[in-house]
């Protein structure tokens, strides 16, 4: 297999570039750099040299064995002194050194997939967490990373092969009298596992919601406040503010954190009958957005006014513009800032509530595999109760089960998910 390098960290100036080594060659490019390879896992101050003796830099150098790496190969890590010339100059000594190559973006990473130093869920994890913004995406993305999916998958499957063997075993022995009904041991384990898979699926969305960001709509009539509101909520002009109706058009977007939850308000178009075709497509898409909404802010002229958008739960109707607070806790005004702390607590607290059900599977790939599981138990759990004698397919639906975990950890068919997760990554990761 290649040697491969690259910088992993930011290119650009900085205190500190690392440039990272991995490949059977590894410690050979070390002591071509600084002479000698350091102490394993101890972190050596070292001079770093070019094929002609000049001085490239003093670097700290560590080296990691075959197997004790994050790859999983012979591995190495320059600490250079963040000069865009510095890197530039080492990768160049590097790329003459024969057997090595550049990496490819992520590849390092893959290699630590192949070596069986993460899975498939522990790779995406990486991923989020390298994008994450917010406190409530890096914990998220810090749990999948850390393996917690393909640990509960590990409980699943020993549960299913155990049930499995049991079916198997009543197969192998059908002209035999088996001495103990096997049936109601491999129907509960069977109902443990499809139980956890169900509670996964239904907590997905939430998790989706925390890696993609939840999005709160502020909707109601033309000026009624909705993008002073907005700009008082993003602490700058994001969107035209005028008293001439009908002034925004479009869905203005602005994507904060609120509470540590990546969050993006949306300023819609004012909601009204109007014979202008542009206004017309605006309101149109305000509508459609605000029903996607997680959470919408309905303002209203007055407490006697009806409310443009049914509310939901969780949902505020507020009256808009009441810039001196004359109708309280129930009116919001972005000019004055009456109400906003409020409002922005009230959405944080409602929002984080519903965290409370974020599952493990934060794809919609995870999601997939966990529903496929679940329709081929079921299945073998309908054969099982109801047709006693077809053992040999609740069997075939427990393998097919086994098979949909396998490929949501990536044991299986993983080449498809590999090239779009890659796509992401930076070329030293």
């Amino acid at each position: 297999m290649d040697t491969i390098y690259a910088e992993a960290t930011a290119r650009g100036k900085a205190g500190v570039s690392v440039v990272r080594i991995s490949g059977p060659l590894a410690f050979s490019a070390v002591k071509s750099l600084c002479g000698s390879v350091p102490t394993l896992r101890l972190t050596s101050l070292r001079v770093l040299k070019d094929s002609h003796g000049e001085v490239l830099d003093e670097a700290l150098v560590i080296c990691f064995s075959h197997g004790a790496s994050f790859t999983g190969e012979q591995s190495a890590e320059l600490h250079l002194h963040g000069s865009i010339a510095i890197v530039k100059s080492v990768l160049f000594e590097l790329s003459l050194i024969k057997g090595l190559r550049h990496a490819e973006a992520g590849e390092f990473t893959r290699r630590a997939l192949e070596n069986d130093r993460l899975d498939l869920t522990q790779v995406e994890g990486l991923a989020d967490l390298i994008s994450s913004e917010t406190e409530a995406q890096r914990k998220q993305a810090m749990r999948v990373f850390s393996g917690a999916i393909g640990k509960s998958v590990d409980v699943w499957r020993k549960s299913l092969i155990r049930a499995a063997a049991l079916i198997e075993a009543t197969i192998d022995f059908a002209d035999e009298e088996v001495p103990v009904d096997v049936s109601p041991e491999v129907l509960d384990l069977l109902a443990g596992v499809i139980s956890d898979l169900k509670r996964e699926i239904s907590g997905f969305k939430i998790s989706e919601r925390i890696r993609e960001g939840f999005e709160v709509a502020i909707v109601g009539p033309p000026n009624i406040g909705k993008s002073t509101l907005l700009n008082a909520l993003a602490g700058r002009d994001a969107a035209i503010t005028s008293e001439v109706a009908g002034t925004t058009r479009d869905v203005i977007e602005v994507r904060m954190e609120l509470d540590g939850l990546p969050v993006t308000i949306l300023d819609t178009a004012g909601l009204r009958d109007t014979d202008d075709v542009v206004e017309s497509i605006g309101i149109e898409r305000a509508r459609a957005r605000a029903n996607q909404a997680d959470l919408r802010v309905i303002l209203v002229q007055n407490h006697e006014s009806e409310a443009d958008i049914l509310p939901e739960s969780g949902d505020l109707v507020l009256v808009g513009k009441d810039d001196n607070g004359e109708f309280g806790e129930l009116s919001i005004s972005g000019q004055s800032g009456h109400g906003v702390s409020r409002l922005v607590a009230h959405v944080s607290s409602v929002l984080s509530e519903r965290t409370a059900g974020a599952a493990l599977a934060t794809r919609e790939r995870h999601r997939i595999a966990m529903e496929l599981a679940v329709a081929s138990l079921e299945s073998a759990q309908s054969e099982i109760v109801l047709v006693s004698d077809r053992t040999e397919i609740a069997a075939e639906f427990l393998r097919s089960a086994i098979y949909d975990l396998d490929c949501l950890v990536g044991r299986i068919d993983v080449e498809a998910v590999l090239g779009e997760i890659f796509s992401s990554f930076c070329i030293g990761k």
